[in-house]
C-alpha cells in the first residue's frame, strides 16, 4: 500500500493522541504530555522537507464537561512546545452525539486546516492511529496514513489505503513521495 503516485504533497497533518503524544484518556493537563518516541524528529524532518505541518484532533473532553477549551489549548501548547511548532491546530470540541462536521471521521478539520494553510486538501496527508483519522482524510480528498497502535482495530488496518509501521516510517513515506522541497514551491 502506498500513497497516490501522481499527487503533489505540500502539507502533513497529524492526529494528536497516540500519534504525536502518548494517549492519556481525556487529557487536558499539560504536565501529562509525553511525546511518542521520535515524534519531534519526525515533525522536524517533515518541516525540513518543506512541508507545512498541522494537527487535527478530536477533543470530546470539552463536550463532556471534563475540561475547558482553555485547558485543552494549554495542553496543545505543550505538545507544540515539545513536538512542534505546528503551522495550524484544528480542534473538534464535540462528542459523537453532537453530529458536527468537524469530528473525525468527518472531513471538517482537514478542510479547515487546508484552508488555513492555503493549500488544497488533495495536497495534504493525514497521519493517525485509528480509522477515523484516515477516513477524515479520504472524505476531505486528502490522503491518509495509518500508524497502528495497540488500540487500532484490525478492520481499520485492513480498510486503510496506506499503513506504516511507525510515525517515522510514515513521515519518511510522505517525504519520499513528495520529492525535493524545491518541487513544492
Amino acid at each position: 500500500m502506498a500513497l497516490v503516485p501522481d499527487r503533489v504533497i505540500r502539507g502533513l497533518l497529524f492526529d494528536r493522541d497516540d500519534t504525536l503524544v502518548v494517549d492519556v484518556p481525556y487529557n487536558a493537563d499539560p504536565r501529562l504530555v509525553v511525546p511518542v518516541p521520535g515524534a519531534r524528529r519526525a515533525v522536524d524532518r517533515a518541516r525540513s522537507a518543506g512541508l507545512r505541518v498541522g494537527v487535527v484532533t478530536n477533543q470530546s473532553v470539552i463536550a463532556k464537561g471534563l475540561a475547558t477549551r482553555e485547558q485543552v489549548d494549554a495542553t496543545n501548547a505543550r505538545v507544540d512546545q515539545l513536538v512542534g511548532p505546528f503551522d495550524v491546530w484544528c480542534v473538534c470540541p464535540h462528542d459523537d452525539a453532537d453530529d458536527c462536521a468537524c469530528r473525525k471521521p468527518r472531513p471538517g478539520m482537514v478542510l479547515d486546516a487546508a484552508d488555513r494553510l492555503g493549500l488544497s486538501p488533495e495536497t495534504l496527508v493525514v497521519i493517525g492511529d485509528v480509522g477515523a483519522d484516515v477516513q477524515a482524510a479520504r472524505a476531505a480528498g486528502a490522503q491518509g496514513v495509518l500508524v497502528p497502535t495497540g488500540r487500532t482495530l484490525r478492520h481499520e488496518v485492513d480498510d486503510a489505503d496506506t499503513v506504516a509501521a511507525s510515525l517515522d516510517a510514515a513521515v519518511q513515506l510522505v517525504i519520499d513521495h513528495a520529492g525535493p522541497a524545491t518541487d513544492r514551491t
